[in-house]
C-alpha cells in the first residue's frame, strides 16, 4: 500500500482546545477515489504524538456524524486521545446498483474488502481504515502515535469496530461499540452485504467479518465493551444480535472483564443514544491507550 499520498486541509475549527480538521486525499484502496475523513487532535498534541482512536459510523454516515453529533470531542481533548473519523465507504465509483439502496454500496461500505470483481477494484474499507488511513497519516506527519491504537463504532461501524479488531492481530488495544451488528451473517443487513460484495457471500464472511464466529475462536486477552438500547428497533427486529455475541464470549471463556455488554433500558439506536454513553467510551479506552 503506498503512503505517499498528499493531505488536502479542507476545514479546520477549534474544538475543546483541540483541532477538529477535514482532510482529503486520493485512495489507493477505494481504487484512486477522493475520501475525505475528520481527525480531532487534542491540545495535548503540541507535547508529543498522542494515541489514537478510530470511529466508525453507520449505515448512511459520512466522517461528519461522529464528530458533529457522537460528544466525542470534548471527553477525548481531556484524555488527550486523537480521533480518527473515516468515510463509511467509497463515494462515486460509478459501479451499477451502488446507489440502489440506502443500506448497501454508497454510505455502506460494511468496513470489509470486497471479493467480488465489480466491487473489488473500490470497496475496499478494510485495508483503507487498517493499514492505508495510518501510513498516510503517518507520512504527513502528524502528530499521532499509532502504536496506540483503538476503535469503536455505531450499528454497521460497530460491526466493523468488533471485527477488525478481533481479526487484526492486535492491532488495536480495545474495541467498544454502540449498537453493534453483532452476529451479520444471521442479520438481514448482514447477509445482504455478503451476498453482494463477497463472492462467496456469508460462507466467505464468517472467518473475517462476524464478530460472533471471531470471538468463539479467539484466543488472547480481550477489551470489548459493547451498549445497546431496549428500545432500538433495529435490535428489536433482529438486525443487531448483541446476545449472540455475548452467548459467544462467555462459552470461549471471556468474563465481564473482559468482554461487557450492557442493555441501556430504553435507549434508541440514534446519537441521543450514542451521546449520553460516548464519554463512557472515551474513558474505557483510555484505560488502554494511556496505559
Amino acid at each position: 500500500m503506498s503512503n505517499t499520498a498528499v493531505l488536502e486541509k479542507l476545514s479546520s475549527n477549534r474544538a475543546f482546545g483541540g483541532e477538529l480538521a477535514k482532510y482529503k486525499f486520493k485512495s489507493a484502496a477505494l481504487g484512486g477515489l477522493d475520501t475525505n475523513f475528520n481527525l480531532f487532535l487534542p491540545g495535548k498534541a503540541s507535547g508529543g504524538n498522542v494515541p489514537v482512536l478510530v470511529y466508525l459510523a453507520g449505515l448512511t454516515c459520512t466522517e461528519d456524524n461522529g464528530a458533529q453529533k457522537g460528544s466525542f470531542l470534548g471527553p477525548a481533548a481531556k484524555e488527550g486521545i486523537a480521533i480518527l473519523f473515516p468515510d463509511t465507504s467509497p463515494r462515486g465509483a460509478g459501479i451499477p446498483g451502488e446507489d440502489d439502496s440506502w443500506d448497501f454500496g454508497t454510505g455502506a461500505g460494511f468496513y470489509i474488502n470486497a471479493t467480488k470483481p465489480e466491487w473489488s477494484k473500490h470497496y475496499n474499507m478494510r485495508t483503507h481504515v487498517l493499514f492505508e488511513l495510518p501510513q498516510v497519516l503517518e507520512a504527513a506527519g502528524l502528530p499521532l502515535d499509532f502504536k496506540r491504537q483503538s476503535i469503536f463504532g455505531h450499528s454497521m461501524g460497530g460491526h466493523g469496530a468488533l471485527s477488525l479488531y478481533l481479526s487484526s492481530s492486535k492491532q488495536y488495544r480495545s474495541a467498544s461499540a454502540f449498537a453493534p451488528i453483532s452476529n451479520p451473517v444471521n442479520a438481514p443487513w448482514g447477509k445482504k452485504a455478503f451476498d453482494g460484495y463477497l463472492q462467496g457471500g456469508s460462507d466467505e464472511a464468517r472467518e473475517q467479518y462476524d464478530s460472533t464466529e471471531l470471538i468463539s475462536k479467539y484466543k488472547d486477552t480481550v477489551h470489548i465493551l459493547v451498549d445497546y438500547g431496549t428500545e432500538d428497533n433495529f435490535y428489536k427486529n433482529g438486525q443487531l444480535l448483541p446476545e449472540n455475541f455475548l452467548k459467544a464470549a462467555r462459552l470461549a471463556g471471556f468474563d465481564e472483564m473482559q468482554v461487557r455488554v450492557r442493555e441501556q433500558e430504553g435507549y434508541d439506536h440514534s446519537y441521543y443514544f450514542i451521546s449520553t454513553f460516548g464519554e463512557d467510551h472515551i474513558h474505557f479506552h483510555a484505560n488502554f491507550l494511556k496505559a
